[in-house]
């Protein structure tokens, strides 16, 4: 029988993991990963699928294990910008209410878990500790559904600093939208609020561009004069230029929608503007940071173009693309793949109001034969990481015949090779700890 050079060599090189468990004081396991890594100073992890309890411990054990090994101090996630300015201020400040925090700070929905709430807190006790570590959000606001938090944070400076034009902006500005749904609780909240902006008339959205980019020039052109206002000092640098970036984040979310009313006419491929924004928020946070690690969905953090057809048909630049145009060997991407188990997913009830959706548990069917994750599932190895810069001619070779790595029950297409600098293989993914309840909802949250 002719031997698997694919699976002879994962069996070989592929660094087994003891435990995903982030309490577990035993690094063992994980000390090759410094060498994977290098001296790079973006590490960026992704998720085949959200919501997903091993994928979220193993970004906690291994942003635990780079903050006590390697130098890291941020953990910057896909999720809005400025909302994720409260979840910072929680790190530094602490205080009651860290659910609601978590609820507030962290968009799509990701932070309604206990795995999350765990992460936050063992964040928060480095700091108390003297060890300052930072939380940010790197993606546009709202849930990629308005731009209305980017605004609001830039309030929270002006109504200090540069009151009479602060008194505009509310009279002005945030009147314009007022189109959007009441209800904002639900799981899927985004769609009806995209919706409603789609539904606008042409002056009505240019109006809203042409205030957005009002106040974020405004915002930029009075910076020095801003923090004079402010007293000086750090802090103040520190709160000019978050109200800075959270315009900015208005106007890329403000962007990235007015990109959709060209969709049923483009006759080009679109832009990815979303991804773009990322990348500049993850530029801005290495100024104050020497080393962060980056989590998003894989289609996100891979180096190649991303697409999914039918869904997504024209390849689409990516935040890890922008990445490793801007900073080449000081990024490193890691995506991740799993052998089976149940997904957490939701759907809209007909009885549930617009932007419910009610959440359910699936089991995945088989692995697609041609999937990376067919491939490492297949060696028996177990939980893993691999370098795949390490793998052999021959095992190189079967790699990229491989056609992509899972989504669910779907593939996502990409030569594995060139998307990702190394792989992290769970054997049995299940759902996360979430909060939310039959309805996807949290009843204990305060709006």
């Amino acid at each position: 029988m002719t031997a698997d050079p694919l699976a002879s060599w994962l069996r070989t090189d592929a660094h087994r993991l003891r435990t995903l468990d982030p309490d577990d004081p035993d690094d063992s396991d994980i000390e090759p990963f410094l060498e994977i890594i290098g001296d790079a100073r973006i590490v960026a992890i992704g998720e085949s699928m959200h919501r997903v309890h091993e994928f979220l411990a193993l970004r906690h054990r291994l942003f635990r294990f780079l903050v006590r090994r390697a130098g890291f101090t941020a953990l910057v996630m896909e999720s809005g910008q400025p909302e994720g300015l409260r979840v910072d201020r929680w790190l530094r400040d602490g205080g009651p209410g860290l659910r609601d925090v978590l609820n507030r700070g962290i968009t799509y929905r990701f932070g309604a878990c206990e795995e999350l709430l765990d992460q936050v807190t063992w964040m928060r006790e480095q700091n108390v500790r003297g060890i300052p570590v930072r939380f940010a959000g790197m993606d546009i606001p709202d849930s990629s559904a308005s731009a209305v938090p980017g605004i609001l944070a830039a309030l929270d400076l002006l109504d200090e600093a540069d009151p009479a034009y602060a008194a505009h902006v509310r009279a002005a500005v945030v009147p314009l939208f007022d189109y959007l749904p009441i209800d904002r609780s639900g799981l899927a909240q985004a769609a009806p609020a995209i919706r409603a902006y789609l539904a606008l008339p042409p002056e009505s959205r240019n109006e809203i561009a042409a205030a957005i980019g009002d106040l974020a020039a405004r915002v930029r052109a009075l910076r020095p004069d801003l923090i004079a206002r402010l007293g000086g000092g750090r802090a103040a640098i520190r709160r000019v230029d978050e109200a800075i970036h959270a315009a900015e984040s208005a106007r890329s979310a403000d962007d990235f929608l007015r990109a959709m009313t060209s969709g049923p006419v483009r006759t080009w491929s679109p832009a990815n503007i979303r991804d773009a924004w990322m990348a500049d928020s993850v530029e801005r946070v290495l100024r104050d940071q020497p080393r962060i690690l980056v989590a998003a969905a894989n289609g996100h953090v891979q180096r190649t173009p991303f697409s999914a057809p039918p869904y997504v048909p024209d390849a689409m630049t990516t935040l890890g693309g922008h990445l490793t145009e801007r900073f080449g060997p000081d990024y490193v991407a890691i995506g991740t793949t799993f052998g089976g188990g149940d997904a957490w997913l939701h759907r809209p009830d007909p009885a549930d109001a617009p932007g419910h959706s009610r959440p359910f548990v699936q089991p995945l069917g088989p692995l697609l034969p041609d999937s990376v994750d067919a491939a490492l599932a297949h060696t028996g190895v177990g939980d893993a990481i691999v370098d795949l810069r390490r793998a052999t001619p021959a095992a190189g070779h079967a790699l990229d015949r491989m056609t992509g790595v899972q989504n669910g029950d779907v593939l996502q297409p990409l030569s594995v090779r060139e998307a990702f600098d190394a792989i992290a293989f769970v054997e049995t993914v299940s759902p996360w700890h979430t909060w939310l309840n039959e309805y996807g909802v949290d009843e204990r949250a305060t709006s």
